[in-house]
């Protein structure tokens, strides 16, 4: 059985491969019009996917990445590692592997959950369509499974080990749109009844039935490589248990050339499971092509 150590084994040589591909890899679409990676392995921002599709691949050409992903908080540790291949910059297929570290919570105790991604491009484009209001637009769905629901999760009352969020994306580049410098807007509206992004499970006491909910980043980008944004991501809150709050991150997005991004942000996630207020910092790194 493949295990969370093979995986992250498996990243730092996929992600150097995807880094150091060469000329042969696909690259025609431009700087950072892939987004980085999120939590969840789709592309966007760090806590919420964006309407674009991963890697640089044009409407000819298929483009992939790989992504490694640490967030340390004040109580609780998750790492996240994963890759996506974009097609023909009109679909995108994603797996992630999640590991949240439950602290003094559960002493030595772990949950590991899988996700496979899927992101339809449906109309406009972020960058090119310029000369219209519209932005691109995306569907996308995440088919998330608790590995460890017998943990923590049944113990707090949550219902189920899986579910699936589906969400629709809007992005948009202004170009030279606030002071001269690009500005990136993305919005996105998600079904879903996942507890902490399903790693408390599914559903709860309070509720077990899908409702919507809003997410929302900015970025400006002070240079072609390098862009500072917020995000803020509202969230249900199932469980009677333990109060769940919104997340939301201020970040700095460093794309030097098409095959590598870093990411790295301050992160308010407000109460996990027995802990309150939790603040941290997250870091991530790409290898695309």
């Amino acid at each position: 059985m493949i295990t969370y150590k093979d995986l992250q084994r498996a990243a730092l040589p996929t992600l150097l491969m995807l880094c150091f591909a060469g000329p042969a890899c696909a690259k025609g679409r431009l700087l950072a019009t892939g987004g980085v990676t999120e939590i969840e392995g789709s592309a966007g921002g760090g806590i919420l996917p964006w309407a674009l599709i991963a890697g640089y691949g044009t409407r000819d050409e298929v483009g992939a990445t790989a992504f490694f992903t640490h967030l340390e908080i004040d109580d609780f540790r998750l790492r996240s590692v994963g890759v996506a291949v974009g097609l023909f910059d009109r679909v995108e297929l994603s797996y992630a592997r999640q590991k949240f570290d439950l602290g003094t919570t559960i002493p030595d105790k772990s949950i590991e959950q899988d996700i496979v991604g899927v992101k339809v491009k449906l109309i406009g484009d972020a960058i090119f369509d310029q000369n219209r209001m519209l932005p691109q637009i995306a569907l996308g769905a995440q088919y998330k499974r608790n590995r460890d629901f017998d943990v923590a999760p049944a113990l707090l009352g949550a219902k189920k080990d899986s579910g699936t969020d589906v969400y629709i994306s809007a992005t948009k580049l202004y170009l030279a749109g606030l002071f001269g410098r690009n500005l990136l807007l993305n919005g996105t509206v998600r079904a879903t009844k996942a507890n902490q992004l399903g790693l408390l499970g599914f559903g709860g006491d309070l509720n077990d039935s899908y409702r919507v909910y809003f997410e929302s980043s900015a970025a400006v980008f002070l240079t072609d490589s390098l862009a500072i944004g917020v995000e803020y991501r509202t969230k249900p809150n199932n469980l009677s248990a333990f109060r769940e709050d919104n997340f939301k991150d201020v970040f700095v997005a460093y794309v030097p050339n098409k095959h590598v991004a870093f990411t790295a942000a301050y992160a308010g996630l407000g109460q996990i499971a027995d802990k309150q207020s939790q603040r941290g910092v997250y870091l991530s790194i790409q290898g695309s092509y």
